[in-house]
Formats: C-alpha cells, sequence, structure tokens
C-alpha cells in the first residue's frame, strides 16, 4: 500500500533496476537518464549500494553491478540443487589433483565463480565463490594467472541461460594443461553418468 513505501528504498531499487539492461557499464548520466534521478541523488544512492556491494565504481568512474546481487541469487532453489550436484564433483577432482577445481557462470564480459574446492597447499589458485573478472570472449572464460595455469571444459545446458564451465587451476610448475584436462574429461564423464543414473 502506499502508506508502506520507503521513498529512499523504492529510489535505490530504481536504480538497480536501470543495470538490467544488455549494457554492463553505466556512466553518471545513463544512470541520471534511465531513472529520470538529479545526479546528485543518484551519486547518495549509488554510494549506499556501493557500501554494500549492490554497485561498483571502476577505476574509469563508470557503474556496474557489484557481487551482492549475484550472491543472494545463489540462494534460490535451482542455484541449490546445482551445488547438490556440482559440489562433491569439485571436491573430488581437488582430492584427485592437488589442484583448484571450480565451476565458473559467464555471462556476456564477466566470468564469475560460483563454486570452488580448494587444495591444502599453500602454493595453489586462491578463488573464492563471488570473484568476478572481465573477460574478452565467452568462449575463454580464464582470468589472467601469471605463474598459473587454469584449463576449462563448457558444460551441456540451457542455450538461453549463462553458460557454466568447469575449471580446473594451480601454478603452471605443477599443474600442465595435459594433466588439466584429462581430469576435467573425467570429471565430466562422470557427471555425464550420475546425471544418466538419475531417475
Amino acid at each position: 500500500m502506499a502508506q508502506d513505501r520507503v521513498e529512499a528504498v523504492e529510489r535505490a531499487l530504481t536504480v538497480l533496476e536501470a543495470f538490467d539492461s544488455p549494457q554492463e557499464h553505466f556512466t553518471l548520466a545513463d544512470l541520471a537518464q534511465a531513472t529520470g534521478f538529479y545526479k546528485s541523488t543518484l551519486l547518495r544512492l549509488l554510494g549506499s549500494l556501493e557500501r554494500h556491494d549492490y554497485v561498483q565504481r571502476g577505476a574509469d568512474g563508470r557503474w556496474r553491478l557489484g557481487s551482492s546481487p549475484s550472491r543472494l541469487a545463489r540462494r534460490h532453489a535451482p542455484s541449490r540443487q546445482l551445488a547438490t550436484c556440482i559440489q562433491p564433483l569439485l571436491d573430488r577432482l581437488t582430492a584427485e589433483t592437488g589442484e583448484t577445481a571450480a565451476l565458473l557462470e559467464v555471462q556476456p564480459g564477466i566470468a564469475e565463480c560460483r563454486l570452488v574446492a580448494l587444495p591444502a597447499a599453500d602454493l595453489r589458485h586462491d578463488l573464492r565463490p563471488g570473484q568476478r573478472w572481465e573477460i574478452a570472449t565467452p568462449e575463454d572464460p580464464r582470468p589472467s594467472l601469471p605463474g598459473g595455469t587454469m584449463e576449462c571444459h563448457l558444460l551441456e545446458g540451457d542455450p538461453h541461460a549463462p553458460s557454466l564451465w568447469l575449471t580446473l587451476s594451480g601454478p603452471a610448475s605443477r599443474l600442465s594443461p595435459q594433466r588439466a584436462r584429462h581430469a576435467l574429461d573425467s570429471a565430466v564423464a562422470r557427471l555425464h553418468k550420475s546425471k544418466e543414473a538419475t531417475p
């Protein structure tokens, strides 16, 4: 009802809705045009949203979504089902190889770590859920890893949904691309076998 409206919350949600667009980065002028708010009002709202990581401001001054919306989205049932299916696979992959196994979600221009299993080794690729990085092409979601290597395997899924990639990464001196690809192929084969066995 109208009396339940909190104006500041309504405005902040209006700002967040402006990011529901194929456009990845927004200038203050872009957001002012999309929301109809004055730039001074926008800066106050964006400041609060930034403190809670709902939005992030780049070095160029442009704005994009932060990691909090994705973190909350992972609480939905489909994501929990995904974790139930994939996390044991990642845990086994890490136990067998001693390297970092992860599930990446790829959207235009961005890759995000959704699930991860970390080895006990001190020297490792220290990847965390919610960690994001820019990518040049959706066919190669790997981040820059000086001294490290990452191999990826695209998982079959809904062509209209963000693509999911199973990855194995670690120090280049310890993890060869051939060994990583072999381990990923075996893991994907196990995943397919488990899906076929599920009624």
